[in-house]
């Protein structure tokens, strides 16, 4: 017999709770965010009966079709890459952004904070790995972007993310993590940012990421289920 969305639930924040514990961390400090991409707003109605209140989607067109069928009191992040020229309705349609990797997307961010009326909590996407096929800023660019940061009025840098290379053994992933966790660290006294949280995790390696520090973890798979065709 299927298990059902609440079981699987209930067997994340088990073993979140386990790692947690072997790291020496509270569970209340690991912020569970499920990634709804390509399921539809009755997967959504069904795991916010549930209780969970805050969404992450990775494209615009699709979001922009989701939210308005889905219950009103729910947040949503957007985890994917993000074009400058649909910044203005991620702002709209947002309540955070994961994935800023530029300067001129942050700037554009900004100035779309000033059309509509908002301040958007964002995080930076590290490429901590160095891979050519991922988005993300260098870490040697990331003090001046925080450094840049300063004269903007309307986004508010509250954190770091980023996706380690994808590694059959989820325990790969870990140096990746460190790293993250390692940069913060050191750009916290040199920037003046606090960036307290730190989106890293997913579906095959969430427990890795919270055993090094992850606030957000973005699971998707693992909670829904196998994705199907949007």
């Amino acid at each position: 017999m299927q298990d059902t969305f609440e079981e699987r639930l209930t067997r994340i924040r088990s073993r979140v709770a386990q790692a947690c514990q072997r790291s020496g961390r509270q569970p209340e400090t690991v912020k569970l965010l499920p990634v709804s991409k390509t399921h539809g707003p009755e997967r959504v109605r069904a795991a916010a009966a549930c209780g969970l209140t805050v969404f992450g989607e990775n494209r615009i067109q699709e979001a922009r079709q989701k939210i308005p069928l889905c219950p009103g009191h729910l947040a949503w992040h957007l985890i994917g890459h993000l074009q400058t020229n649909k910044v203005k309705e991620a702002v709209c349609l947002f309540a955070m952004i994961h994935a800023v990797d530029s300067l001129r997307l942050l700037t554009a961010i900004d100035t779309a904070g000033e059309l509509t009326g908002r301040i958007m909590p964002v995080l930076l996407e590290v490429n901590v790995s160095g891979e050519s096929s991922k988005f993300g800023l260098a870490p040697a660019d990331v003090p001046a972007v925080l450094d840049a940061a300063n004269s903007l009025q309307r986004v508010e840098i509250i954190g770091l993310m980023t996706m380690p290379p994808i590694a059959e053994d989820p325990e790969h992933t870990r140096p990746f993590f460190q790293k993250l966790r390692t940069l913060r660290d050191q750009w916290r006294p040199a920037t003046g940012f606090a960036l307290n949280e730190l989106s890293m995790g997913m579906s095959h390696d969430f427990e890795i990421a919270v055993e090094e520090g992850a606030t957000w973890i973005r699971v998707g798979t693992v909670l829904f289920g196998s994705r199907t065709t949007p």
